[in-house]
Formats: C-alpha cells, sequence, structure tokens
C-alpha cells in the first residue's frame, strides 16, 4: 500500500478519532504516534534506499505512467481541463461559483518524478470547497523526461500569467514537498526578472536543498519513516539533469530570498528535509521576507496533509491564508 493509499485511507477514517481541541502539550498526538508506525510498515522508504530502486521506479512508471486526473475532489467542486504553454493544467472552483475568489497555484510533490496523487487532489478540494478559492493545478512533466532546465522557467511563466488574470485577487502559491521547492525555484526566476510575486508562498516539508548533504541528515534519515537520503539524491540528479545539483533551480535554498513573497512554512522533526525549512527560514528573514515556520516535534514529512489533528491544524492555518 503506497502513502497516497494510506492518507486517502486515513481522511476516510477521520470521523474515528477524537476531535479534541488542541493541546498546549507539544508531544505528538497518539493518531500522530500511530500514523508515523503505520508509514513505517509502509514499502516507500524502501523504494527511496538505493540509486537502483529509485531507476526500476523511474523505468516502471515510464512504462506505464500514472493518471493525472483529479480523483477525491469531494462534492461541491468542479474542474476543469486546460492546455497552457503544452501542460495539462486544471482549474478547481466551488460548484457555487468563483465570481470575487481568490487564486492558489498549487504544486504537487513527488520528488519530480511521481505524478500527482489522489491524497493531493483531496487537499486541492479541500482548499477549493472550504475556503472558497480557484486552484490552478499544472501537471508539469516529470524527471527525468523533463527537467529543472525546463520545468522551473515554464512553471514560473504559468504563474506569471496566473498573476496578470488575477488582477486585484490575491495569489497564494502552495507546494508540498517537491512542488514547494518548484514554488520557491519558480518564484525566484519572477523576482529575477523584474515580475511581480505572488501574496505569498505556503511551502509544506519544502524539497529546497537537493543535494542531502548535512552530517545529521544520516540520523534523521534512521527516523524518518517515509524518505531515505540515496533515493532522494538520485531523484534530484535526474530532475537536475545538464545542470548541477546545487543549481538554484534544483535547490533553491541555494538562491538569493530579497524580495520574495511571505512565506508560511510547515515541517516536522521526523522529516529528514527539515533542517533545510529552518535554514530557509533564517535565510528569508535576513534578507526581510516575512516567514512563519511551524516545526513540530516528531511529526514526518508532509505532515499538514495527513489525516491527524496536527496535520488538520495545519490545513486550518492554510485555509485562513489563502481565503
Amino acid at each position: 500500500m503506497s502513502v497516497a493509499k494510506m492518507l486517502s485511507i486515513g481522511r476516510l477514517c477521520e470521523c474515528n478519532f477524537s476531535q479534541g481541541k488542541p493541546s498546549s502539550d507539544p508531544a505528538p498526538s497518539l493518531q500522530s504516534r500511530l500514523f508515523n508506525l503505520l508509514l513505517g510498515l509502509l514499502p516507500n522508504k524502501g523504494q527511496l534506499a538505493s540509486v537502483e530502486a529509485v531507476q526500476a521506479h523511474v523505468q516502471k512508471l515510464a512504462l506505464a505512467p500514472a493518471s493525472f486526473e483529479p480523483t477525491g475532489l469531494g462534492r461541491g467542486v468542479e474542474a476543469t481541463l486546460t492546455k497552457m504553454g503544452g501542460w495539462p493544467v486544471y482549474y478547481t472552483t466551488p460548484s457555487s461559483g468563483y465570481e470575487g475568489c481568490n487564486f492558489v497555484m498549487f504544486l504537487h510533490g513527488g520528488g519530480y518524478i511521481n505524478e500527482i496523487v489522489p491524497a493531493h487532489w483531496c487537499f486541492v478540494g479541500e482548499m477549493t470547497r472550504k475556503a472558497g478559492v480557484v486552484c490552478v493545478v499544472p501537471i508539469y512533466p516529470l524527471a527525468p523526461r523533463a527537467t529543472a532546465k525546463d520545468v522551473v522557467p515554464k512553471t514560473a511563466e504559468l504563474l506569471r500569467m496566473l498573476l496578470e488574470d488575477a488582477a486585484a485577487a490575491e495569489v497564494t502559491v502552495v507546494g508540498n514537498s517537491a512542488g514547494a521547492g518548484l514554488a520557491l525555484a519558480a518564484c525566484q526566476w519572477l523576482r529575477d526578472r523584474g515580475h511581480r510575486q505572488p501574496n505569498r508562498l505556503v511551502l509544506i516539508s519544502p524539497a529546497a536543498d537537493a543535494s542531502v548533504s548535512r552530517p545529521e541528515q544520516m540520523a534523521i534519515a534512521a527516523r524518518d519513516p517515509i524518505q531515505d537520503i540515496p533515493g532522494i539524491i538520485e531523484a534530484g540528479r535526474l530532475y537536475a539533469g545538464a545542470l548541477d545539483i546545487g543549481h538554484p533551480f534544483v535547490s533553491p535554498l541555494n538562491g538569493a530570498f530579497r524580495s520574495l513573497a511571505p512565506m508560511t512554512i510547515f515541517s516536522g522533526t521526523r522529516d529528514l528535509l527539515y533542517p533545510d525549512s529552518v535554514d530557509l527560514t533564517a535565510r528569508a528573514r535576513a534578507a526581510g521576507v516575512p516567514v512563519e515556520l511551524h516545526l513540530l516535534r516528531d511529526q514526518p514529512h508532509n505532515y499538514a496533509l495527513m489525516p491527524t489533528p496536527e496535520g488538520r491544524r495545519a490545513r486550518k492555518m492554510i485555509l485562513h491564508a489563502i481565503a
């Protein structure tokens, strides 16, 4: 069973868990601890355990590409498919109407090698329905068929066009994992070319440094129930293509942070990428960018999308920010 399926099952089962008030105790909830145990039983970490495992996974996907069609948006949401710059791009709107709505560009995670999954669409549906926004979801091509040299500028161009079309409406870019790294790189690209920034960036467990080269990350990897270092590095190498893995398109932590949009970042200390979120926060603040970092103890990668009390609280903050 995949993480995506586990998330979907968890969402269906949310009603079986306590919906109690948030505790002032920073310890993870029982539901979160159980979910960490379940994540550790899945094969996903093994699929990132070696270069060979990632290459085998990529070859399998090349033979049988995953569907990107919306699944799990829920009631009260309508989806429209269009083409922009040769990419499929979905617009999701509230069924009640979208006049006067703000906009969200959502960039999905998956290590740049995996397609958008139902758990992502469920989150898109939640944002559309509960915050009353129009979500714009580019289905960007995956590595190694497409690399950062092309994906980052084209994503930035789509964002530029959205900002122009939005007029006075607010535009937020929301990304998780690899999608959060892509969001940050695209905003750096816009800034460097004198274009407008979005109103805010929401970065969920951002993949900001593809080198995964910090000594402390070895210890964190042993506790991370989802990710492992060799596979992340190999996926980053495939996405980098002809670029160095340290290039800001691939590792936006190495880019400049001046004049970027205000940021809200979610990360957890069982995520081997969390030190990058801490550094990202510090560099953005040093450049004068307003940043909120929500770093929770013992929370895994992408905890903000998970059916736990901590995930629900994070999504509540996101919904408030984008509405």
